[in-house]
């Protein structure tokens, strides 16, 4: 009897023992499933939802790209997860895609509002950019003022902060009138405004000055309302805190270590700095000079493993793609190069494009490979760029000048700024290589630069495939109304 009491006192403690525990695990259970970050870790994917356009998210010879795109992979790699990018048309379909849990964030160039605030989490601004109305003035006298958008037509994305603006200001200005569209991307909105179809728009000034190159008759004319931040969007729930929380530590780390910098530096390089002039004559040789060694270039960047718009990029810079350019210094060919320099390359003949493209490849190649572990891409292009122009030395030089002042020697943005001073004999005399136009070494990189992203920007403008047409967002106003009442 003893025994048999002993035996139902440990079934008793076995059964409550074995009860908490099951209660522990339905709870852990319960957090975790409450919990979309843990979900994301477990799951082994971040989903995000987010645009498509020269901004955000695009297809770039067969591989992603755009600076959402690419911030949204540093995260990824943050979280040690997959990205899974869901790309959708309009804004629209971004918050719908949230609400219904088709994605963990929103990742499009989406602007703070209160208006989404009320049905939103958004998690630390990355970027702030302003709003800027702009026109054609190949079409239309100067805007500078509300009042002189009366009567015209304008045109924006529907469900956006330039909409939201534009009611702000139809508050004081009654008489203002616009059209909201649903189904149009900016670039659809800029090419509107080029061809006369509408009088003005509203974009944001990134968006503005990425695409101002294509369209040099265009001007801004005034802010609208004051700058807004951008951020990622997530579903208004209480499981997103800890996601949030996250978010705020990656975007910490990537402003500590200057990686924001240098992605806002990549995708937005073409700015206000670059010159109508230089921009038009860049165009007009791409529609006549290029076709015909658009070819070769290609057959030589895959040769080299190069972006073929980089070796272009380089190539106009050094000849216009021009074969038989001379320099008064004596460089000749596609890609300028001096006598010593193509018989390092073994190239028999500097008119030769082919030979010559070969032997600047190989030559960029060659000092791509040389420039200091610790200095991460795309800075690593910028200094081999830099070198093919000065020579490897002189940019050493300059890297050592900007750790003297306090800057980072593998940052591009922090060197640049110091090479000039190779002008300078207070710096130059105590430097190894001595002087060098420093200046010019900077200019040399920021123009492939731009010109590299004028070819990006156009290929992706040319081929894209525009969004289906909403027709019931062109009609006027009447016809709409009928058709809601049928």
């Amino acid at each position: 009897m003893p025994a048999s009491r002993k035996t139902l006192r440990f079934l008793a403690i076995w059964l409550i023992t074995a009860c908490f525990a099951l209660v522990a695990i339905v709870l852990n259970s319960s957090k975790d499933s409450s919990d979309n970050l843990q979900r994301i870790r477990d799951n082994g994917v971040l989903r995000v939802l987010t645009r498509n356009g020269s901004t955000t998210y695009y297809e770039s010879q067969g591989a992603p790209a755009g600076f959402e795109y690419q911030l949204a992979l540093a995260f990824a790699n943050h979280l040690d997860v997959e990205l899974e990018i869901i790309p959708v048309v309009s804004l629209d379909d971004v918050f719908s895609g949230l609400v219904n849990n088709q994605a963990d964030i929103a990742a499009g160039a989406l602007s703070i509002t209160p208006a989404r605030q009320e049905t939103l989490l958004f998690g630390p601004s990355y970027l702030s950019v302003k709003q800027y109305f702009i026109y054609n003035r190949d079409v239309n006298s100067p805007m500078s003022s509300i009042e002189d958008l009366i009567g015209k037509q304008i045109r924006v994305i529907s469900n956006t902060a330039h909409a939201e603006q534009l009611k702000t200001l139809q508050n004081e200005h009654p008489e203002l009138t616009w059209m909201e569209s649903r189904d149009l991307e900016t670039i659809d909105l800029l090419e509107q405004l080029a061809d006369g179809q509408i009088d003005a728009t509203i974009v944001n000034s990134t968006e503005y000055y990425a695409n101002r190159a294509f369209y040099p008759s265009f001007r801004i004319a005034f802010s609208a309302g004051k700058p807004r931040k951008l951020a990622w969007a997530m579903a208004a729930s209480p499981s997103n805190a800890s996601l949030i929380k996250e978010m705020t530590i990656f975007f910490k780390g990537i402003t500590e270590n200057g990686k924001l910098a240098r992605l806002i530096d990549r995708n937005f390089t073409l700015n206000e700095r670059q010159t109508f002039i230089s921009t038009h004559t860049f165009l007009q040789m791409k529609e006549e000079r290029l076709p015909e060694v658009k070819g070769i270039i290609e057959q030589v960047a895959i040769e080299y493993d190069l972006d073929w718009r980089l070796l272009a990029a380089i190539s106009y810079q050094e000849s216009h793609w021009d074969a038989k350019a001379r320099s008064p210094t004596g460089v000749r060919g596609m890609m300028m190069l001096t006598r010593s320099t193509a018989r390092e390359l073994q190239v028999d003949d500097r008119l030769d494009p082919l030979q010559s493209l070969r032997g600047g490849a190989r030559y960029y190649k060659k000092l791509y490979s040389r420039i200091p572990a610790g200095i991460e891409a795309p800075d690593r292009s910028w200094f081999a760029l830099a070198a093919y122009n000065i020579g490897l030395g002189h940019v050493e030089d300059a890297r050592v000048i900007t750790q003297k002042l306090g800057g980072n020697p593998n940052l591009w943005n922090d060197v640049k700024e110091n090479l000039p001073l190779l002008r300078q004999q207070k710096w130059y005399k105590p430097s190894k290589y001595g002087y060098a136009r420093g200046d010019e070494a900077a200019r040399y990189v920021r123009n492939i630069r731009d010109y590299y992203s004028l070819l990006t920007w156009d290929e992706l403008n040319r081929y894209r495939v525009p969004p289906p047409r909403i027709v019931s967002d062109y009609l006027p106003a009447e016809l709409n109304r009928g058709f809601d009442a049928l």
